[in-house]
């Protein structure tokens, strides 16, 4: 096993709690996003919104690409980002072009987050935070993951880290193309593999984070800003306080001191709760399992599509 690190061992030494705690924070990333197989980008907002709000869903966290602004799908994604900040939620950067860091240097990439940070800075609701576009921070490049770190702190944002994720990018992109296709989609099974799939993913990363730092972490999950989170985003919070979660603001789980944790691994990309187990020696596999996207495409077909012997 590889050697700890010593801000994982002083959360390892942090008293576990008495009772189990499981709470989760919900964040979108992508914002505004291109239009999706059911509605347009203005009623998926407006979707978005009300179902958070019927759920009685606190606080959540949309990630944003200014450079999507006012142009295509996102000629009207000013009005809708001060909707969501509107309806009480906050909005962080998310790069302004959504490029992939291990595709290009350093300076240019923070330079990217710079022209985000421009448009964003000093509107309402903004936080300090950036989330890294496919979760890509660097791959196996540390000098670039370093850089990146160290450029983070100058500017005074904080890494938005995600800890539970199930590649809802996937499931929205495999319903796009059989809408495109014509084929027809069961919207029930569809939205029962969106709620399983993000409930299964968060309790995955509960049991994974027990095991690496002795404790429940307050969770962030992955989400996109999609058409299926306009669809079922109520479902899902009412299926994760089924399963026991609490499911809490944004606020709250980035004062999480697991924030503070960077972890070295062979190659920086993926969640945080992936990087510990990876450098705590934890074995493959260290993700939830429909993140495997042939795993998950098949199972779509099967159940959505009613394909390859679905009932």
């Amino acid at each position: 096993m590889r050697r700890l690190f010593l801000p994982l061992l002083i959360l390892l030494l942090l008293p576990v709690p008495a009772a189990a705690q499981k709470m989760i924070a919900l964040s979108f990333d992508d914002a505004p996003r291109g239009r999706g197989a059911f509605f347009t980008p203005e009623e998926r907002t407006a979707r978005i919104i009300a179902e958070l709000k019927k759920a009685e869903a606190p606080q959540a966290v949309f990630f944003v690409n200014p450079a999507a602004i006012g142009r295509g799908d996102g000629i009207n994604g000013e009005a809708q980002l001060a909707a969501y900040v509107a309806a009480g939620h906050v909005i962080a950067n998310h790069s302004n072009s959504h490029p992939h860091l291990s595709g290009m240097t350093a300076e240019a990439y923070l330079a990217d987050i710079d022209a985000a940070e421009v448009w964003l800075k000093g509107r309402p609701g903004y936080r300090p935070w950036f989330r890294f576009p496919f979760l890509d921070e660097g791959g196996k490049d540390k000098v670039k993951r370093d850089a990146l770190r160290a450029g983070l702190a100058a500017r005074g944002l904080k890494n938005g880290y995600v800890t539970a994720e199930s590649s809802d990018w996937h499931l929205e992109s495999l319903t796009i193309a059989a809408a495109k296709a014509g084929k027809p989609i069961d919207r029930a099974a569809l939205g029962d593999l969106y709620v399983t799939w993000h409930v299964e993913a968060a309790d995955y990363a509960d049991g994974l984070m027990r095991q690496v730092i002795g404790r429940q972490p307050v969770q962030m999950m992955l989400l996109h800003e999609t058409d299926l989170a306009a669809l079922y985003i109520g479902d899902l919070v009412r299926a994760l306080r089924g399963a026991g979660w609490t499911v809490v603001s944004a606020d709250t789980a980035y004062a999480d001191p697991i924030g503070a944790l960077m972890p070295d691994t062979p190659s920086a990309q993926g969640t945080l709760t992936e990087a510990l187990a990876w450098q705590a020696g934890l074995p493959a596999p260290r993700w939830y399992r429909y993140n495997d996207t042939a795993l998950a495409t098949a199972e779509f077909n099967k159940q959505v599509l009613h394909e390859g012997g679905g009932e």
